[in-house]
C-alpha cells in the first residue's frame, strides 16, 4: 500500500487546452478516495495521468516516497479496472487473472495460489474455466476486479467500472467493493460521474468541473457544505432548489427577496456572514428535503406558499413539485401521505439550517455554511 500524492499537477493539450488545473491532493495510505464529475470535467484525465496513461504537463505525481511522472505505468505498481473490463476473449477466466503475473515470470505455483484465492475471494471461482464470452456483465466486472487483486498493487485505480451493469448489479456491486476494501485496505481511487456511488464509496470525494477541484471533504461534508454552488447542484440524487434574489436588511433582520416571488427571513446566526453583502445579488439554494408543511407555530414571515402541481410517491416520502405565483418551479420532499393536496396552495416552511447562500455565478461561494477547510484555513 501507498500514499499518492498529486502537486500542482495540470494536463494542457496542444499549448493552449487546459484540461485539468492545479489538482493538488494527498491520498493517505488505504483512503479509499472518489473522483466525481460531469463527463468532461478531467476526473478520468486525472486518473490516467496517476496511471501513467496520460503524459503530466505541469506538477508532480508520487506514489510512496517516489515521484512517478516519467515511470512507465507498469512499473508504479498499480493495477487499474476499466469501464470495459479489457478481458481477452480467447483467454479463460484463469488465464485472463494469471496473464500479467505470467508476464512477470512468477512460479506457476504462486500463480496459482493468487488466482485461487482472488477467485475464491470474489466468488469466481466456479468460472475460472470459462471465456469472457459466456459471463454476464456482472461476473465480466468480477473477473476484472481479480485480474488487478491477484497483482497486489500499492494502489488500486478504477474508472467508472460500474457503468455497463444494470442498475440492481451496479447497487450490489458498489457494497462489495466496500466490503472488498475493508478487507484489502488497499490504496484505492475511484472516478465516477455517478453522485450514489461517490456518496458510498468514498471516504473523501473530489468534486471537480472545468478541469478544477471544486471541493475534497467526506461525502457527509459535501452534502451538508457544499463548497459552492456548482457542489451544491452537483451533488445530491435530487437537484438543489435556487432562487435568485436581493439580500435586504429590516429592523435588525435580513431578508431574501426574490422580486416578487418571495420574502424568506433568515436566521440571526446568518448575520455576520451576510452583513458586507446587503443590497446585494445572490442565490438561496435548499434541497428538497429541507422544506416541510408549515404547521401554526411557525411565524408568518418564514411561511412560503406555494401551488403543488403533482406529487409522486416514493415510499416513506412523496416528491411535490411545486410553484411560485410567478411561476418559479421548486421541489419538495415530504413524508408521504394519501390526502396531500394537489392544485392548491400548501404553506410550506424552510428548515433554515439546511439553507444555502451562494454568492453569483456558477461557482460562487458558500457564504454561509462554507466547508470546515474555508472557515479554518490549515497553516501553511
Amino acid at each position: 500500500m501507498a500514499q499518492v500524492t498529486l502537486k500542482n499537477v495540470a494536463k494542457v493539450y496542444d499549448k493552449k487546452i487546459r484540461a485539468v488545473e492545479d489538482v493538488n491532493i494527498q491520498i493517505t495510505d488505504g483512503e479509499f478516495l472518489v473522483f466525481v464529475g460531469p463527463s468532461g470535467c478531467g476526473k478520468s484525465t486525472t486518473l490516467r495521468m496517476i496511471a501513467g496513461l496520460e503524459e503530466i504537463s505541469e506538477g508532480t505525481i508520487s506514489i510512496g516516497d517516489h515521484v512517478v511522472n516519467d515511470v512507465h505505468p507498469k512499473d508504479r505498481d498499480i493495477a487499474m479496472v476499466f469501464q470495459n473490463y479489457a478481458l481477452y476473449p480467447h483467454m479463460t477466466v484463469y488465464k485472463n487473472m494469471a496473464f500479467g503475473l505470467m508476464l512477470r515470470k512468477l512460479p506457476r505455483e504462486k500463480i496459482d495460489k493468487l488466482v485461487r484465492d482472488a477467485a475464491k475471494l470474489l466468488d469466481i471461482a466456479h468460472l475460472l474455466d470459462r471465456k469472457p464470452k459466456a459471463l454476464s456483465g456482472g461476473q465480466r466486472q468480477r473477473v476484472a476486479l481479480g485480474r488487478a487483486i491477484v497483482r497486489e498493487p500499492a494502489v488500486f485505480l478504477f474508472d467508472e467500472p460500474l457503468s455497463n451493469l444494470d442498475a440492481k448489479l451496479r447497487a450490489t456491486t458498489r457494497t462489495e467493493l466496500k466490503k472488498l476494501h475493508a478487507r484489502l485496505k488497499t490504496t484505492t481511487i475511484y472516478v465516477t460521474h455517478d453522485q450514489i456511488e461517490a456518496m458510498t464509496l468514498g471516504d473523501r470525494i473530489v468534486v471537480m468541473s472545468d478541469g478544477r477541484v471544486q471541493q475534497i471533504d467526506t461525502p457527509l461534508n459535501v452534502y451538508k457544505r457544499p463548497a459552492n454552488r456548482f457542489v451544491g447542484a452537483f451533488v445530491g440524487a435530487t437537484p438543489m432548489n435556487f432562487l435568485e434574489g436581493i439580500l435586504e436588511s429590516a429592523d435588525g433582520r435580513f431578508f431574501f427577496v426574490a422580486g416578487e416571488t418571495a420574502r424568506i427571513a433568515l436566521p440571526a446566526e446568518f448575520s455576520s456572514a451576510l452583513a458586507d453583502h446587503i443590497g446585494n445579488t445572490l442565490s438561496l439554494g435548499f434541497r428538497p428535503s429541507a422544506m416541510r408543511e408549515a404547521s401554526p407555530a411557525d411565524p408568518q414571515d418564514e411561511r412560503i406558499t406555494l401551488r403543488t402541481i403533482l406529487v409522486e410517491p416514493l415510499g416513506k416520502n412523496a416528491d411535490v413539485s411545486c410553484e411560485f405565483p410567478d411561476g418559479t418551479h421548486v421541489l419538495a420532499r415530504i413524508d408521504a401521505r394519501e390526502d396531500f393536496p394537489v392544485n392548491a396552495d400548501v404553506q410550506f416552511t424552510l428548515e433554515m439550517k439546511h439553507v444555502h447562500i451562494f454568492e453569483p455565478g456558477e461557482f460562487g461561494a458558500n457564504l454561509v455554511h462554507p466547508p470546515a477547510d474555508i472557515l479554518a484555513p490549515a497553516a501553511v
